[in-house]
């Protein structure tokens, strides 16, 4: 049979498309297809283009829905996550943000592809939002069931990081109800009574990478290592790294130990996030990859063990991208695209969800990951 037909809006690098992409067949084809895709980033579309079929079209979407000479091809699932900061608890001014809005050209060009199933994510406050029940409401006029949203812990499905996605699936085809969410892959190890493996965690995913070298891309040294490189700390921030070396420290406990390299600023804020200028555990999940992992000030970003950052190709790692993924464009863009995807290993089985769906529960799971389809009563 021909793999379903997927479009990916708000694309990004290519992360949900995939963990799509990645579910094969028993003899080892697809069972999925991109036809098209989209985003305004010129980095991310080449990123796109480079590992998939060079289906992604560079654009605003709202001027590409304008234009009449662009056709939306065809499609059995729509992916996607409108830009997320007009939601997120981290945008002071997300109250009438346009960005909230461009949930309506995801609609149109579901309609548009006359696609049987949606899987829209976003950030868990879009689940307490007005525009939840907008998105909800549009969708059911349409003809779609659509699933209570979910928020999903990518940890529960093999990814060694600790992210929340919000997750609205739609249908017009079965019942949703049966088939969503995912079943989950991995447990909580503090919840003993599951009969899981534990959650995956920064040890598992970046202890066997060497320690980087230089400051720039290294496409001499292969994928694996091209990411793996590091910054060129002023002193005071390597002080400041040195003095405090243990598991889950913080800027608090730099505020402790060594005020006098502390910066005022976070001694002035007696209170706040506890995950700045924090070290990640080697023995648990990461915290969110975010745009800017390669910055401890903006998160808990330090490595375990060593006096740095995280790498490129670690945050990579975490976020479960395979090292023979090819990242586009600089540093800074790569990060972007990093820290914005959503985690393919989530997508999977995200994927598998809507893989029951559309077969009415007869995509089958087999122990060697592929699946196969038993399309007889």
């Amino acid at each position: 049979m021909n793999p379903y037909r997927t479009i990916d809006l708000f694309s990004g690098a290519g992360g949900f498309t995939l963990g799509f992409h990645n579910l094969k067949h028993e003899n080892g084809e697809n069972l999925f297809r991109p036809v098209w895709a989209n985003d305004f980033n010129k980095d991310a579309v080449d990123t796109y283009n480079h590992n998939f079929e060079p289906v992604c079209v560079l654009g605003d979407l709202i001027e590409i829905l304008e234009d009449d000479s662009i056709e939306i091809p065809k499609a059995d699932v729509v992916l996607g996550g409108p830009p997320c900061q007009g939601f997120s608890l981290l945008n002071k001014n997300r109250v009438g943000d346009p960005r909230r809005e461009l949930w309506y050209q995801y609609m149109k060009v579901v309609e548009l592809s006359e696609a049987s199933v949606f899987v829209m994510e976003n950030v868990p406050q879009l689940l307490k939002s007005g525009q939840y029940q907008e998105i909800v409401a549009c969708a059911e006029e349409m003809g779609f069931v659509v699933t209570p949203g979910q928020t999903l812990v990518a940890a529960d499905y093999g990814v060694p990081q600790l992210r929340k996605r919000a997750i609205i699936v739609g249908t017009k085809i079965g019942n949703p109800h049966n088939w969503f969410p995912p079943v989950k892959t991995h447990k909580n190890p503090k919840k003993g009574d599951i009969d899981l493996p534990d959650w995956l965690t920064v040890k598992h995913a970046i202890e066997n990478l060497p320690k980087p070298k230089g400051t720039e891309l290294r496409p001499e040294d292969g994928d694996t290592l091209r990411l793996h490189f590091g910054r060129n700390p002023s002193e005071v921030s390597k002080k400041r790294y040195r003095a405090i070396p243990d598991e889950g420290m913080n800027r608090f406990d730099l505020q402790r130990i060594a005020p006098e390299i502390t910066p005022k600023c976070w001694i002035n804020k007696k209170s706040g996030g506890t995950d700045l200028f924090g070290r990640l555990w080697w023995d648990r999940p990461s915290v969110t990859i975010r745009t800017e992992f390669y910055k401890p000030e903006k998160g808990r970003y330090l490595h375990p063990k060593q006096h740095r950052p995280i790498t490129h190709r670690e945050a990579a790692r975490i976020q479960s991208f395979p090292d023979d993924f090819h990242f586009c464009g600089t540093k800074i863009e790569i990060a972007r695209q990093i820290g914005n995807a959503v985690p393919p290993k989530l997508a999977e089985n995200i994927a598998l969800s809507v893989l029951l769906i559309l077969t009415n529960g007869k995509g089958l799971y087999k122990e060697n990951k592929q699946y196969s389809l038993c399309l007889e009563d």
